[in-house]
């Protein structure tokens, strides 16, 4: 029997289940490989919103991740919440030090709620000693936005913002348009479109069905996590990202009302 192949993350908890460390733990196990996970910060929330959290601190988060990195060999690596400045300069570190894949990087700014997850201060960090770093960095719409500084309402704008990411050290980026549904042909109905800029300048379109469900809780966190469990299994990126969205839609399809907010996946 093969061994699974070990995927890292690195992110925050959300003691409702549906986004963060759970989500990706439920995502990793899914797609056949072993979570091994570093927590970031604990967050309180629910479906309906976030209530506060405690960061941990750069030491606590070295101290999580020494002890995994020199028993497992990582075959690949997602952050998510990266709360502080000094959390992310600490992975930043640990990344480096420890020779670790390049990480997916899902820049984990807001809630589903509205809440901010990372201090403001932290952004510039995170672009600056994070995404050159990363194998693929993948914001949704509001944090591409955020991100460039100039509104993306349309097929173009997401590839000017993928282009403007790239300028600024990016490798290889993945603007998701779950806040964007685009036409499809009347048999195919709407369509969730996400737009990839990889390293050699290529960009490569994904679209799949627009399930009009509502808010869902946790489908960033989730599409990162499956990219990187697939990129362990040996997919080059485009397919890992195709077979991550495919699982994505699927979740978000069969996504239950199960608290009184967003629909978890």
């Amino acid at each position: 029997m093969s061994k699974k192949p070990v995927v890292l993350s690195i992110a925050g908890l959300d003691p409702s289940g549906g986004a963060g460390i759970t989500a990706d733990v439920k995502t990793i196990a899914a797609l056949d490989c072993f979570p091994a996970t570093v927590i970031t910060s604990i967050t309180f929330q629910n479906t309906q919103g976030v209530y506060g959290a405690s960061h941990q601190t750069p030491a606590v988060v070295r101290s999580q991740v020494e002890p995994v990195v020199r028993d497992f060999e990582i075959a690949a690596v997602k952050t998510g919440m990266l709360p502080t400045v000094e959390i992310i300069q600490e992975v930043a570190r640990i990344l480096r030090e420890f020779r670790l894949p390049q990480p997916v990087v899902d820049p984990v700014m807001r809630a589903t709620s509205g809440d901010d997850l990372i201090e403001a201060s932290a952004l510039d960090i995170l672009k600056d000693s994070l995404f050159p770093f990363a194998r693929v960095v993948t914001p949704n719409i509001p944090e591409a936005q955020r991100l460039v500084g100039f509104r993306i309402d349309s097929r173009e704008a997401m590839k000017e913002a993928a282009a403007a990411m790239q300028r600024s050290g990016v490798k290889a980026v993945l603007v998701k348009g779950g806040h964007l549904p685009v036409k499809g042909s009347e048999s195919e109905g709407a369509q969730a479109l996400d737009v990839l800029l990889d390293e050699t300048g290529k960009f490569t379109e994904f679209s799949s069905p627009f399930y009009d469900v509502g808010n869902v809780h946790g489908s960033g966190c989730t599409l990162s996590a499956a990219i990187a469990a697939h990129l362990a299994k040996g997919l080059d990126l485009v397919s890992a990202i195709e077979q991550a969205k495919h699982y994505v839609t699927e979740r978000i399809r069969m996504a239950q009302p199960l608290g009184h907010g967003a629909r978890p996946l």
